[in-house]
């Protein structure tokens, strides 16, 4: 178990803005980071990180946080493992105290998982380097490819030995059960029981994810027997999800971010010699089909991608529908041909890195454009097919989100195609209109979505009155799990917002100006009981540091083991908007206050606004008693608590400006 001290140690050392930015192109704007949130998918970036705070804040999809919950949330891991990731990164020692068998025998499945993947890309490279069979036949396969030795360390390349269990013996002879073997793909069950090695006989490529932990496998055979299939790659399984995962990624994203391009190439070999040509913000798909989670693992990079394709024309226009989702996502696309039937990796051996990184450079073409001419090529003359050959064209220009890439494209393939823009445009309309109608029928048809983008205020969406039995049915959450927010709860977390923005500011307003908000605050709302727990909790907490004469800071609660208590300090201390520098300077005379410049009028009305809710609150309850009837002295005393409730009400409403109180 890792020590507290680590722990805190590690959250002072890790910068949000570096943990973030492994992941996510930012760019500064004013004070803020700002990029596409890597949380959903968006094509307006709405992400900011605050470097001050040391939080992100998404404001299109509400996720927040801190350094450590960012890992948690993005590589899906435990604490302990989003821990050890930033220790890691920041060579910060770790301190464990010694576990308890319970607590071994509790260890995390998945990090089980990540720890034999590990093992076995340790084994496959002790293979390759330290054995006679690995240096003759893995490690001179290699250096026959033109790989330097620094490059096939580099990626953790191996081998795994032509034996049929030899590895998944030394795996369980190091402890490692058989079904986590079977899980990940390094074994194969028989129909007896008994397990067998995958790999055998194959040089291995391990795939790591995006923090760098090695999580699949592809293995090549050096046999030439057709029977053998070239390649064998890992299986999914909970740490694998090939749909999500692009090869050499986490060597390539500072890169990337760097060059602001990402080369797209199809295989291992085309990563590896591209890195070793001192080309590295290259990624490969790893020969499968490119899907839409791939295209958002570059998005949050890049938004330019330039295609690398051998000369196999059949392969270039199979490949044409994944660059059109490109498109959708809104890259921007351009495509490098190869001559001769070459490949990256097979130009780099042929021609060297000097001649290779020269023509990447000048060979590049706009997808669409290059789109056109290909197909143009097929039609031989025959009107049926060049008509196909414009929709298709016009197809993927419709899936361009810019307006002004689509105009420019528009014109320049009307010239292209030798047909009219007017022609085309009503062509792109008519697609796009389409599109609309079956998105239109798609969200009539889904299921509603759960309370959370419904009425903010006292009335409940209306799906909060459906049967159990129908939530289910229609994918909604347990009618219990639904917080209907009230607006006392808001006033609550009004409270709350105040005293982490401003609790440590001196009220200057009150006395000598020498007492801080946050006790005057909590000493006005003493007798307030709070509703909303993730409120009640954080007020409890400056409650209790007060009487240490203490304020506590805002980052305490950022990693918070209560994801409710996290989620609302960032939300109370994040905002989406920030002055700007052209503003409250002499040269313009155009002068903003800000809001603790209102400090003393923030804090009292947020207290009567709290006061006043829970007094009206309190003259519902009695009217209902003074319904429900009694004896002549119980309804005197509810009569004069009335009265005393309405002169309250009245007081606060004329504090806060009412000018009609009920």
């Amino acid at each position: 178990m890792i020590t507290k001290e680590t722990i805190e140690k590690v959250l002072d050392t890790a910068r949000i803005e570096e943990v973030v930015g492994d992941f996510v192109d930012l760019k500064k704007r004013g004070t803020s980071l700002i990029g596409n949130c890597p949380f959903h998918n968006e094509k307006t970036p709405s992400f900011h990180v605050s470097v001050a705070k040391g939080i992100y804040k998404c404001f299109g999809c509400g996720a927040g946080g801190d350094s450590l919950k960012f890992v948690m949330e993005l590589e899906k891991y435990s604490y302990p493992e989003a821990i050890r990731y930033l220790a890691d990164k920041y060579n910060v020692p770790i301190e464990e105290v010694q576990r308890s068998p319970a607590q071994l025998a509790a260890q995390d499945k998945r990090e089980s998982l990540y720890v034999l993947s590990a093992w076995a890309g340790k084994y496959f490279k002790e293979q390759l380097w330290t054995t006679e069979v690995g240096q003759s036949i893995g490690l001179s396969y290699f250096k026959e490819r033109g790989y330097r030795e620094e490059i096939i360390k580099k990626f953790d390349l191996g081998y795994s030995p032509d034996q049929w269990t030899i590895m998944s013996d030394a795996a369980v002879a190091a402890g490692f059960h058989k079904d986590y073997l079977k899980e990940i793909g390094l074994s194969i069950e028989r129909d007896d029981g008994s397990i067998y090695d995958r790999f055998r006989g194959r040089v291995m490529f391990p795939i790591h994810n995006l923090t760098g932990r090695i999580i699949g496998y592809g293995g090549r055979t050096l046999k030439t027997e057709k029977s053998v299939p070239k390649y064998v790659n890992s299986p999914e399984s909970e740490i694998y999800h090939k749909s999500d995962v692009l090869y050499g990624l986490n060597f390539a994203k500072k890169a990337i971010m760097d060059k602001d391009t990402c080369y797209l190439v199809e295989g291992y070999a085309d990563v590896i010699s591209m890195h070793q040509a001192g080309v590295e913000n290259v990624v490969s798909s790893s020969g499968t089909s490119l899907t839409t989670g791939q295209i958002r693992l570059i998005a949050r990079f890049t938004k330019n991608v330039v295609i690398l394709y051998d000369g196999d024309a059949a392969g270039i226009k199979a490949s044409l529908r994944g660059t059109d989702m490109l498109l959708e996502e809104g890259l921007n696309v351009k495509v490098l041909l190869f001559p001769d039937g070459n490949d990256p990796d097979s130009y780099v051996q042929k021609y060297g890195s000097t001649a290779f990184k020269d023509y990447i450079d000048k060979h590049q073409e706009d997808f669409i454009f290059y789109k056109t001419s290909i197909l143009l090529k097929d039609t031989g003359g025959d009107p049926i097919k060049r008509a196909e050959v414009i929709r298709d064209v016009v197809q993927s220009i419709a899936l361009i989100p810019d307006e002004i890439k689509v105009s420019v494209f528009i014109q320049q393939c009307s010239r292209l195609l030798d047909i009219e823009e007017r022609v085309l445009l009503t062509e792109l309309n008519k697609m796009r209109l389409q599109k609309a109608k079956a998105q239109e029928k798609k969200e009539q048809a889904a299921p509603r979505p759960s309370f959370g983008d419904g009425p903010p205020m006292d009335m409940p969406p209306a799906d909060f009155f459906l049967t159990e039995s129908e939530r289910t049915e229609i994918g909604l959450p347990p009618a219990e799990a639904v917080q209907v927010i009230t607006a006392e709860i808001l006033q609550e977390r009004e409270i709350v917002r105040i005293l982490l923005n401003y609790g440590a500011e001196m009220a200057t307003w009150e006395g000598d100006g020498d007492v801080p908000v946050a006790p005057l605050l909590l000493s006005a709302l003493d007798d307030v009981t709070f509703e909303d727990k993730p409120s009640a909790f954080i007020v409890d907490v400056f409650k209790k540091k007060a009487e240490d004469f203490e304020i506590p800071e805002a980052k305490f609660f950022f990693s918070h083991e209560d994801k409710d208590v996290q989620d609302l300090a960032i939300t109370c201390v994040s905002t989406p908007y920030e002055l700007s520098p052209n503003w409250n300077d002499d040269k313009r005379k155009i002068y903003v206050t800000l809001e603790r410049e209102h400090l003393k009028e923030l804090t009292i009305q947020a207290v009567y606004r709290i006061k006043k809710r829970k007094v009206e609150r309190e003259m519902i309850k009695v009217q209902e008693e003074l319904k429900a009837g009694g004896s002549e002295a119980d309804m005197d005393i509810l009569i004069s608590k009335y009265q005393k409730l309405k002169e309250a009400e009245k007081l606060l409403g004329t504090f806060l400006g009412n000018i009609v109180v009920k």
